[in-house]
């Protein structure tokens, strides 16, 4: 029996709270299993994401019907290779505009295409009411909220925050010490290559670090992986 083909939609309404490096995240993990993906990029304007996968990733304008085009026709395409759409918080109600408009959800359900909603939150009630909205609008839709401790301050326990969020499926991003995030910052810096083959002139405290981190994060999106495939078991059904 075929697989889903999984869509992954990363997003805030919010800047700054860590979208583009879970969208990063979520490519390398494909990436170090040596699994292909597609991935967009809207924000036509600083394309950190495309620029981190120039060859899996595309930039796409959602302010253009050419870039509409471009993203939701790929994002339809039943070929089990996972993508990844990195929602710039500018581009976030125009992109959620599209979806209803154009009936994305019944079609992509028509077409076995699973949407996945990676909600990165913070502690603003706005936020929460945004989350809630679209719970509200689209309540057969699969949502998953991320707290990402590197970008955002919180003042509460995390997961006291993400209790208020209307879904049971969280991430936990950790921060990292700065002088990790730095080295991870550079704009040719791969993940999934480091796992591979941790540069020679890095610092085996720095080395030690992160693979903890990426340990971490990687195991979350295994289970989460894993409850899907168990979704999909005819076994089970």
């Amino acid at each position: 029996m075929r697989r889903r083909t999984f869509v992954y939609i990363v997003c805030s309404p919010h800047p700054r709270v860590g979208v583009t490096m879970t969208a990063r995240l979520l490519a390398d993990y494909f990436a170090h299993l040596g699994r292909a993906f597609d991935g967009f990029d809207t924000d036509p304007h600083e394309t950190a994401f495309a620029s981190r996968f120039p060859r899996e990733a595309r930039v796409t304008d959602l302010g253009s019907i050419q870039g509409q085009i471009s993203l939701f026709d790929r994002l339809l395409v039943l070929d089990e290779t996972p993508k990844i759409v990195d929602v710039w918080n500018r581009s976030f109600h125009r992109f959620f505009s599209i979806v209803q408009d154009i009936d994305f959800l019944a079609e992509a359900r028509r077409l076995s295409i699973e949407p996945v909603l990676l909600f990165v939150v913070d502690e603003t009630g706005a936020c929460l009411e945004t989350a809630a909205q679209l719970s509200s609008l689209w309540p057969e839709l699969s949502m998953a909220f991320v707290a990402n401790e590197g970008a955002v301050r919180f003042e509460n326990p995390v997961y006291d925050v993400l209790s208020r969020y209307p879904g049971q499926r969280t991430f936990q991003i950790h921060a990292l010490d700065p002088v990790v995030l730095r080295a991870i910052d550079e704009p040719d810096f791969s993940l999934s290559r480091f796992l591979l083959a941790p540069p020679t002139n890095m610092s085996i405290v720095i080395r030690m670090a992160l693979r903890v981190w990426l340990g971490r994060v990687f195991a979350q999106l295994n289970s989460f992986e894993l409850r899907n495939a168990l979704d999909d078991s005819e076994f089970l059904r």
